[in-house]
């Protein structure tokens, strides 16, 4: 049996229609919840069929301290305030070496919210952005 060493830092890169919004350091959200319908038939009282319908993904939040790609998120906001038009995208693990570890395709990709840093010279906490965006579906690749 062969030990495995795993590095602590993984990066998320966020792309959306091809337009590259940077690397993030936390990812949340990958997932999603099947409703179940349960059906009884008659005559049969030892079980319900449990009958799968809708899927219903999670929002995906994303988190990273200030850095140049900040206005990367900025200008994307900017341009999906005027319409609001889905795309598709990706998010990418990474290694601290920027090689991949996983890639998820995320359909149909709008904008939740955003949370701006704030700023406290008090506090040595670094300044952080958020940007939550809901989706049609993921597609591990």
């Amino acid at each position: 049996m062969t030990n495995r060493v795993f590095a602590s830092t993984v990066f998320f890169r966020l792309t959306i229609a091809g337009n590259d919004l940077g690397a993030f350091h936390t990812c949340s959200g990958l997932g999603a919840e099947v409703e179940v319908e349960q059906v009884v038939e008659g005559g049969n009282n030892g079980f319900a069929w449990q009958l799968p319908s809708r899927i219903t993904w999670s929002n995906i939040t994303l988190t990273r301290p200030v850095t140049e790609d900040t206005t990367r998120v900025a200008d994307w906001l900017a341009r999906t305030v005027n319409r609001v038009d889905r795309k598709d995208g990706e998010i990418v693990a990474l290694r601290p070496d920027l090689s991949p570890i996983a890639r998820w395709q995320v359909q149909g990709i709008v904008p939740v919210r955003w949370q701006g840093p704030s700023f406290d010279p008090a506090s040595s906490q670094p300044a952080v952005e958020t940007l939550e965006v809901a989706h049609e579906g993921l597609r591990a690749s």
